[in-house]
């Protein structure tokens, strides 16, 4: 079961989401705030602290990257995803930064709504499909930089950037899944991340990799 804290200041979007979760045998919706400090303080007296927290970025007082800033500092184990209507390049990139694991519009469909609620359940980032371009031609900052990487982790980082799996990268290189554990692990360390969104945002940020413009984003592995 995928326990599950909706934090949005629209009355009528929580009772849609909650009717559309309810449907759902395997989530759960546990707990409901309508703006960041009632979610703080949900979080702190909740016994059972939620799996995914669904946050809008537009709330009053404490916004939703503040409040998802907040979230991946003190509670490590808890998924935000960004559910918004801005698909503004700062707010996507903002959201990324302070460690969101995916990013979707309010336009999205519900069943696409539900699988990403999966997806990040299980350690995975997404993204909304028309955000990928915006990603890409996100402001690079630097020129080409190495940041020390081999040629080898370089094809590692570039299906990251396609969103591959652990699985899927050790087919395509034809190395074992370990291997890949590994060449990850030294990626991370060496980009200074905690998760591959932050890893992709590098990527694209300095200009570590040949990016494959006609191939979106769909989601990555932690």
């Amino acid at each position: 079961m995928i326990n599950v804290m909706l934090v949005d200041d629209h009355a009528i979007l929580r009772d849609g989401l909650r009717y559309i979760l309810d449907r759902e045998t395997d989530i759960r919706l546990m707990a409901e705030a309508a703006s960041g400090e009632e979610m703080v303080e949900k979080l702190e007296s909740l016994q059972e602290k939620p799996d995914v927290i669904i946050m809008d970025i537009s709330l009053p007082g404490m916004d939703g990257l503040e409040a998802t800033g907040y979230v991946k500092r003190k509670y490590k184990g808890i998924k935000v995803l960004i559910l918004t209507v801005s698909n503004h390049d700062d707010s996507l990139m903002r959201a990324l930064a302070k460690g969101a694991d995916g990013y979707l519009l309010k336009e999205s469909p519900a069943a696409e709504l539900i699988e990403a609620i999966r997806t990040v359940a299980k350690g995975e980032s997404i993204l909304h499909p028309s955000l990928t371009k915006k990603l890409f031609q996100y402001h690079r900052q630097g020129e080409n930089k190495d940041m020390g990487l081999t040629q080898r982790e370089k094809e590692v980082l570039l299906c990251l950037v396609q969103g591959l799996s652990n699985k899927e990268i050790a087919r395509k290189l034809f190395i074992s899944d370990k291997t890949v554990k590994i060449h990850v692990s030294r990626i991370f360390k060496k980009l200074n991340v905690k998760n591959r969104a932050q890893a992709v945002i590098n990527a694209v940020k300095y200009d570590l990799v040949d990016l494959p413009q006609s191939k979106p984003v769909r989601k990555t592995k932690r």
